[in-house]
């Protein structure tokens, strides 16, 4: 019978970084189960934009620090490739008084952070996004450190950096059941195909199937998934340098470094459930925000359509740690849309709690008990 130290459920950027952190601090014996190829879920779905710019001490931290790692992952991981990271800025725009005055709070804090973001004008977001139509703007933020990264090397540079160590990846494998002992710790994972893998440790990093993966464990993750719509265009010209972001209007869009925009919105009515198709009325709302905002954008023809899952949790914060009712069983889930600019600092920050080493950041305010406390974390920026 196969045995392992430690067992990670999920082949996306945090499986994989979260398998690359253990390795390097000595743990080989690690095995990732991805029941299709590694990115293929939310990771590679995503739009892959990164910022520092949040409105919590917390997120500013674990994004600050993510990002740092983004800059050198090339060289930390000895990747052959490149992770493609163009930091163009993010430029986030106030429509609303209620939204600059929380803006200026933001930039307050981020700069106590070391993090390089400023506020803005009208006049001085039209000369960083010169196509921008400023209209009723008030005002705006921009940090030359956020930016874009393409999800599929990043994720493979990950991957590669823990095979080189030891790691083992299992493609096409999917898990089926996670065993527990009498007093309900965690034991083994059973394989589709009947295959049982003796750990003490599971790690449930399955994105938006992490409640599925919850449930083989007997645990009731407070999560759920959601469709998010996103449209890409054709490649042209560069004309537009960072991400541009309104949380108004729930908008962002950005120009990736071969020419195309991408641009998608948030839908509060979205129903929950995997749903990975796409409508024409995402089509026509966001084409009628963007340009209104951008209109020089008129003129670029749609290419297609896609659609990834929001794994959602209540206050829209993920949920890191291990589950106090099932000891061994860890959990990196619920990261809302943001699990990937995050996934850098989730892997360094599980591969401590499952080694037992010093944190390298607090972040015990994640753990699942807090919604039963009603300790929830709000987040004022987000789209």
């Amino acid at each position: 019978m196969k045995t392992a130290d430690i067992v990670i459920i999920g082949g996306g950027i945090n499986g994989v970084s979260i398998a690359y952190n253990l390795a390097v601090r000595g743990c080989r014996r690690v095995v990732l189960l991805e029941r299709k190829t590694l990115a293929s879920g939310s990771t590679g779905r995503c739009g892959a934009g990164v910022r520092m710019q949040w409105g919590t001490e917390m997120n500013c931290r674990l994004a600050r620090d993510s990002i740092l790692r983004f800059e050198r992952l090339n060289q930390e991981l000895e990747y052959d490739g490149d992770i493609e990271f163009k930091q163009g800025g993010y430029l986030i725009l106030a429509f609303h008084q209620r939204q600059w005055e929380q803006f200026q709070k933001n930039v307050a804090l981020q700069n106590s952070l070391g993090i390089p973001s400023r506020l803005v004008s009208p006049a001085e977001a039209r000369r960083i996004v010169p196509h921008l139509e400023v209209g009723d703007l008030i005002g705006g933020t921009f940090c030359p450190k956020d930016g874009h990264i393409n999800p599929f090397k990043a994720t493979q540079a990950y991957a590669e950096a823990a095979a080189r160590l030891g790691v083992e990846i299992r493609k096409f494998t999917e898990t089926v059941a996670i065993g527990k002992d009498a007093a309900g710790r965690v034991q083994r994972v059973t394989l589709a195909d009947g295959e049982v893998i003796e750990t003490p440790v599971v790690v449930n990093a399955a994105g938006p199937y992490s409640q599925l993966v919850g449930e083989m464990a007997g645990v009731a993750l407070p999560v759920h998934s959601e469709r998010h719509q996103i449209l890409v265009t054709e490649p042209v010209a560069p004309k537009q340098g960072p991400m541009v972001m309104s949380f108004a209007h729930g908008l962002y869009c950005q120009q990736t470094p071969h020419g195309s925009f991408i641009m998608g919105i948030g839908d509060p009515h979205e129903p929950r459930g995997f749903d990975t198709g796409h409508s024409w009325q995402f089509l026509e709302d966001v084409a009628s925000k963007v340009t209104t905002m951008m209109p020089a954008l008129k003129e670029v023809r749609v290419v297609r359509q896609w659609s990834g899952l929001y794994n959602m949790t209540p206050d829209a914060q993920p949920i890191l740690g291990e589950i106090p009712e099932v000891p061994g069983y860890f959990v990196a889930v619920g990261f809302s849309g943001h699990g990937f600019m995050l996934a850098p600092m989730t892997g360094v920050l599980l591969a401590e709690m499952i080694l037992g080493l010093a944190p390298t950041m607090d972040v015990s305010m994640l753990n699942v008990g807090r919604f039963a406390r009603g300790e929830l974390i709000r987040e004022p920026s987000v789209v």
